[in-house]
């Protein structure tokens, strides 16, 4: 969740929380597992699951094949505290290396967590950066394969699509840091693989050094769009995460007087990266209180509450988690259509940790219960209208957004006229 509310959830959580006592802890001599032992013993949210977890601590120390101690590789380390933290079964719980690009979007996510760090992580002012091209892949059968390229980076000026197999960058194998490093305000060459058994291309993207907040409330501003389809307009914005300072301003902004104010409906796609944001963040949508200005004497208004009268349909998938995955449910509770696949089942409140060897650990420091005592970590949200979406090979095609613009079609009364024939049996 956001950084600023898990914050203060844990003012109040570190004094229920019982805290081992550092002697009693099974230690191994390596610093950064032992570590990782110490802050879920002392940070983590259930204390059931604790048993659970110092065994398998004590499985690693004592592995007949390859033990852990002090002068363990890096590989075995990887995998030990992996797989302790795996034992615990919850999201909102991993590490994360510099060689990731979740590493630099959580950092920044959760920069008031580790903020005694960000300088000496991320000189010299202390902003989370990295080289990269603004383009996530996903590995299936062995494969490497695009599945997000955020809106307004240079993966997607350069034509990049969801779907595409990548195969090398400037001749060598991916890496999702590696590739870029050093290669800041250059071109690299990017071989892909458009369509199954076709011949690969080549497509020069420039790289930049990414700020990931900026980068993606930049993103949520390039996805809006309104497309007319039987004389029907509309609109579309991709919330990528609630965390940005001022994405959700700009969503209404743009509904109120901008991109998306001649709207007849919206579709909003919640299939984001990262969750974050106020509980409320989905008001704007279906909130009751009208829209509300200040007006000053001089200068301009100032839109202090905004209220969208029209109808919504909302795209979901397993990216959609922790706060996106609340704004989903406030959705259905309020009778709008959910498109797409099962949500992550990933609603915990989650805080980072810097690790000794400057890794970040995400601890799930609380539990998150809706009303009295609905939970959706590990269950989510099943869709109304079921689309799946095959990513290898996609070309760009997305099936699920097809089906929430017929979804919104039917609602506006146009029928599903204007959708390719694969979408009309999954709009109601």
């Amino acid at each position: 969740m956001h950084a600023r509310m898990t914050g203060a959830l844990l003012i109040g959580l570190l004094v229920l929380l019982p805290v081992a006592r550092a002697q009693d802890l099974p230690r191994s001599g390596q610093p950064v597992f032992d570590r990782v032992v110490e802050l879920v013993n002392t940070n983590f949210y259930d204390d059931k699951a604790l048993d659970r977890f110092n065994a398998a601590v004590r499985a690693e120390i004592n592995a007949a094949a390859a033990p852990i101690s002090a002068t363990s590789t890096a590989n075995r380390v990887n995998q030990a505290i992996a797989s302790v933290l795996a034992s615990l079964q919850v999201s909102h719980t991993g590490r994360f290396t510099t060689g990731s690009i979740d590493y630099f979007e959580l950092s920044d996510i959760f920069r008031l967590a580790i903020r005694n760090d960000t300088r000496r992580l991320f000189p010299p002012d202390g902003e989370a950066r990295y080289p990269g091209i603004g383009m996530v892949t996903s590995v299936l059968e062995g494969k490497r394969f695009v599945s997000d390229v955020y809106d307004g980076s240079p993966a997607k000026k350069a034509g990049l699509l969801v779907g595409d197999e990548i195969i090398a960058v400037d001749g060598k194998p991916y890496s999702e840091i590696g590739s870029f490093d050093t290669k800041v305000g250059r071109g690299v060459e990017i071989r892909l693989r458009r369509h199954r058994d076709a011949e690969p291309l080549s497509a020069r993207v420039e790289v930049e050094r990414l700020r990931p907040l900026p980068m993606f409330q930049r993103a949520i501003e390039e996805s809006m769009t309104i497309s007319e389809h039987n004389g029907r307009r509309i609109g579309y914005v991709r919330l990528w995460t609630l965390s940005t300072r001022e994405g959700l301003d700009i969503v209404a902004e743009a509904l109120l007087h901008g991109r998306l104010t001649d709207a007849e409906g919206l579709v909003v796609d919640l299939r984001g990266r990262w969750g974050g944001g106020p509980a409320d963040a989905a008001e704007f949508l279906v909130g009751g209180t009208p829209t509300f200005r200040l007006v000053p004497r001089r200068g301009d208004p100032t839109l202090a509450n905004f209220r969208w009268k029209k109808p919504v349909v909302a795209l979901i998938d397993k990216g959609t988690r922790s706060g996106l995955e609340l704004f989903a449910y406030t959705l259905r509770q309020n009778a709008v259509p959910l498109v797409g696949e099962r949500t992550a089942g990933a609603l915990l409140a989650g805080r980072a940790y810097i690790l000794p060897d400057d890794s970040l650990l995400e601890l799930a420091v609380s539990d998150a219960v809706i009303g009295d005592d609905l939970r959706l970590e590990g269950v989510g949200l099943a869709p109304d209208v079921p689309v799946s979406f095959p990513l290898a090979y996609a070309a760009g095609r997305d099936p699920q957004r097809e089906a929430a613009m017929g979804e919104m079609m039917l609602i506006l009364g146009a029928g599903p006229i204007g959708i390719p024939e694969w979408d009309r049996s999954v709009t109601r």
